[in-house]
């Protein structure tokens, strides 16, 4: 074997050359470089910390050049920056729809929260990846390569976008809150105020819509727990499937670059279109705790936490179910197209 010497630098992975092997990049916001890749064929792999692992392949002689990327804090922001774009937009459509009734129809919501999606992964994904969601992150993982060392760091600052976001949506609507409750006779913090709790955190089934709140009031529960998990776990499934899809570099029927995150943002107004009148199609842990903390504290009290229905239920559905169903979506996706892709190194 060759000498190979190892220096760490932030670095991205822009271009690629020949060379007598191919290093293939975990993803993230740093790596490390490689000076003198002068190795025999073989199998080797470099852990490098917490931060990355290369595999050298030696198959098809290709050599990819790197260039600095941001360090963690800035990808951090970029979550950051993201999740709070993404829940300002969605959930002011929420707000709009339920205190003023300016947007009518499902159809209308959801296309906001697909727009969203799309506007804020071409404002941040060339600095973090735009997971914007935690169900997202631990998918990737378990099947992107992402550091699990970022994981902490990434899920905070969503969680600390989302809050952020709802804090700035009551500013601009709390008297419009207010007044509707007046109108509708609205306690809040009492079992009823779950209707304009559900402009923040999220309910199954939806609160909002008429057939289930109907329902609720002569004690039939529409939606339960378990279909509720169900929902969740599917809908972030083909989510994520959609992603590592739309994503993979071997897929040549995937839209490219820059063109996915318009098709993630359909893929979501889609999701919504189909759960929004269930369980308010949260897909997205970040999206329903950030502003359900901050409802919490806002006035609603246990109306959004621990929720109406309890704790155990609020965590199934809203938090374990979209992270399973995160990493099924991506095991899924390796497993039944991925692993067909053709390899890059063979078509060079």
């Amino acid at each position: 074997m060759g000498i190979v010497t190892i220096t760490r630098v932030d670095v991205k992975l822009v271009a690629r050359g020949r060379c007598n092997g191919k290093w293939l990049l975990a993803s993230g916001c740093y790596y490390w470089a490689v000076k003198e890749p002068r190795v025999s064929p073989g199998s080797i792999i470099f852990s490098a910390g917490a931060d990355a692992v290369f595999l050298n392949t030696v198959s098809s002689g290709i050599f990819y050049v790197m260039q600095n990327e941001p360090r963690l804090r800035s990808c951090a922001v970029a979550e950051c920056v993201g999740t709070f774009i993404l829940i300002f937009f969605g959930c002011g459509a929420v707000h709009v729809a339920v205190s003023l009734g300016g947007l009518t129809g499902g159809w209308q919501v959801s296309s906001v929260w697909g727009f969203a999606v799309t506007l804020a992964i071409y404002a941040v994904g060339n600095i973090s990846g735009a997971h914007i969601n935690p169900a997202i992150t631990v998918a990737m993982t378990c099947w992107g390569g992402f550091p699990r060392a970022r994981v902490p760091a990434y899920i905070a600052a969503q969680l600390a976008g989302a809050f952020l976001a709802a804090c700035c949506l009551y500013v601009i609507f709390a008297g419009s809150i207010a007044e509707y409750e007046k109108q509708s006779g609205i306690t809040r913090g009492k079992p009823e105020s779950v209707v304009t709790a559900a402009m923040y955190g999220e309910y199954h089934p939806n609160p909002t819509v008429k057939l289930h709140a109907a329902a609720a009031s002569e004690g039939i529960d529409t939606v339960g727990t378990a279909a509720a998990v169900f929902a969740e776990v599917l809908g972030t499934a083909l989510l994520a499937f959609c992603v590592f899809a739309f994503t993979d570099r071997r897929n040549k029927g995937s839209p490219g670059g820059r063109l996915a995150p318009f098709f993630i943002g359909a893929t979501v107004t889609l999701l919504v279109v189909v759960l929004g009148p269930v369980t308010q199609a949260c897909l997205n842990p970040a999206r329903d705790f950030g502003p359900r903390i901050f409802a919490a504290l806002a006035g609603w009290g246990e109306i959004a936490l621990p929720g109406p229905r309890g704790i155990v239920d609020t965590l199934a559905v809203y938090l374990a179910a979209p992270i399973a169903g995160g990493v099924l979506g991506g095991l899924a996706y390796q497993l039944l197209i991925g692993a067909s892709q053709p390899d890059e190194s063979a078509e060079a």
